[in-house]
């Protein structure tokens, strides 16, 4: 089942695919939920699709079954995808589109009659209920949770009538799928998974200034600086926001940054710094097409080569990157652990398309967690301390100041000798920058092998990164219907870049893509350098908007 809820920003759509996603989530259904939105605070054409199925989706759909349609506009643009036993919910005090799939629900009047037409969103979710055969107890219970006591008792009025309109012209007319017994499920989006992520993690700092598609992060935890042991601070400006988080996290506080890409690249010496003081710091790196402000509430992955390369000089970084909702939760705890292990920066890459759809999953495995801060104690600090004591690993002890009363801790953004004391000879600078570089060598060691879907030879092998996993798994399902010998290889670890898997099953295959959201292919140019292995074509986009599953069907299809 698809529903597309179009108009114009601020007539409540969120409200609805909110409501309505919650409830599914509640009544035992998987849900997914993907958002496309301009950049302005009124008017414009924004949109949300909502797929619910038995299992929780992998990625939207084009096609639409209900369309709920708060402007003519919505109709326009979106008419040719309705199904051929689709159907439109519409306000004909707004519009009057052709009768034949229309569900005309006086949204407005409707909602005027039952407290004030600012609740016209709740009664098209009644219609859409109506409409998919469903109760209003589930919903009403949701509204009595968000809302006082009047203000709940009004938006149940007006679910209810939009729940009774409905039902004169379509009531029950789709049947949602059979629901599975299925185990506890939670329903958020990915910024919120990645707040709660860094949360469990133990961050206890983040300092950030506000940007799209990163903004979400930052909002989830300052809601929980009241519950929990923790700072969050609105930076005047990025540059601002990563000298407060590594000042942080050298007096101890696991700490964060999160940005875009226009914010990153004001970062940059701060993360240079964090290399040079080895300090540890994790940088949540939402991608958004550029340059400049391209497009601010899109989605692209135009940023890799950037996280890679970013910074003045040479010093050791890990880049992680969100997938999929299961599996960014731990990724994301593992970034922190990395980065005190190792006393490094840790950028987690994330884009709008994984930030701002929500799906339900199953409750974290909150045992699965690392948890340690990898700090000097009595027992293994040598003595006299050295901050930047030569080791085999790289990784030189770390004290917090005022720790040990009798040992000073120094850190200095020049070049220093292992006590932390400014140098300028050729000898000391060699022996530091190997220390440091040494790291990349025990790092690589901890990065996961790519995600393999599939058999290890057959027709094409699909390789992505990031948050394009949802489409290319059910891409790649699509395809192996048709007959094809297909399998997935998704990689979520990036650098320093494990390629034992797909070094040993490339030759395996008769074509090898690569898919991306970017339009250099960017990570097949990192899989030529690292690995030597160069693939045959690769499907890119970069017009903003996320993979569907039938574009990469589409594009495989294509005789080239």
């Amino acid at each position: 089942m698809n529903i597309l809820i179009g108009g114009a920003a601020g007539q409540g759509m969120d409200t609805i695919a909110h409501l309505l996603g919650k409830v599914l989530a509640r009544e035992g259904y998987g849900v997914h939920s993907a958002k496309d939105y301009m950049s302005r605070v009124r008017g414009g054409h924004n949109f949300t699709r909502l797929r619910v199925d038995i299992k929780t989706p992998w990625c939207a759909k084009q096609k639409i079954d209900i369309l709920i349609a708060l402007n003519e506009e919505t109709y326009r643009i979106h008419r040719s995808d309705l199904t051929k036993e689709g159907r439109m919910i519409f306000d004909p005090g707004q519009f009057s589109p052709p009768a034949e799939k229309g569900v005309p629900v006086p949204l407005q009047a409707l909602a005027k009659e039952n407290g004030s037409k600012i609740m016209a969103n709740t009664v098209a979710v009644g219609a859409a209920l109506s409409l998919l055969g469903l109760e209003t107890a589930s919903t009403e219970s949701l509204l009595k949770e968000l809302f006082n006591e009047d203000i709940a008792r009004q938006n149940m009025a007006a679910l209810r009538a939009g729940y009774d309109e409905a039902a004169q012209y379509c009531g029950s007319c789709f049947s949602l799928p059979g629901k599975e017994d299925r185990q506890r499920q939670i329903y958020l989006d990915g910024n919120q998974l990645l707040g709660m992520a860094s949360l469990a993690s133990g961050c206890r700092f983040l300092a950030a200034y506000p940007m799209t598609p990163a903004t979400g992060i930052m909002s989830y935890l300052a809601g929980k600086q009241a519950d929990h042991t923790l700072v969050v601070e609105q930076a005047e400006d990025e540059i601002a926001a990563i000298n407060m988080t590594l000042g942080a996290s050298y007096a101890g506080a696991r700490s964060m940054t999160c940005t875009s890409g226009g914010g990153f690249a004001l970062m940059v010496e701060g993360l240079s710094l964090a290399g040079m003081t080895e300090t540890p710091v994790v940088i949540a790196l939402a991608m958004r097409p550029g340059p400049a402000t391209g497009l601010p509430t899109r989605t692209e992955q135009g940023d890799l080569d950037f996280a890679l390369y970013a910074g003045h000089g040479e010093f050791p970084r890990a880049v992680l990157c969100a997938t999929h909702l299961e599996d960014a939760f731990y990724r994301m705890n593992k970034a922190f652990d990395l980065a005190e292990k190792y006393q490094i920066p840790v950028l987690f890459l994330t884009d709008q398309n994984f930030a701002d759809t929500a799906r339900t999953v199953p409750l974290f495995d909150f045992t699965r967690l690392r948890y340690n801060r990898y700090l000097a104690d009595e027992e293994s600090l040598e003595r006299p301390y050295q901050r930047y004591r030569l080791t085999k690993d790289g990784v030189s002890p770390r004290a917090l100041p005022g720790q040990f009363s009798d040992e000073t801790v120094l850190a200095d953004s020049d070049e220093h000798d292992t006590n932390g004391n400014i140098i300028e000879d050729a000898e000391t600078r060699r022996l530091m920058a190997e220390k440091r570089l040494r790291k990349m060598e025990f790092l690589a060691s901890e990065m996961d092998e790519p995600l393999l879907l599939g058999a290890e030879e057959g027709d094409t092998l699909l390789i992505g990164w990031g948050s394009t996993f949802g489409a290319l798994r059910e891409a790649s399902g699509l395809l192996t219907q048709t007959g094809k010998k297909v399998t997935h290889i998704h990689f979520t670890d990036l650098w320093p870049l494990p390629v034992t898997t797909i070094t040993r099953i490339f030759a395996n295959f008769n074509e090898r893509i690569c898919v991306e959201n970017n339009a250099t292919g960017q990570f097949a140019a990192l899989l030529r350098r690292e690995a030597g292995l160069v693939t045959d074509r690769e499907i890119l986009k970069f017009d903003g908007r996320p993979f569907m599953a039938e574009d990469i069907v589409r594009e495989v299809e294509k005789d080239v």
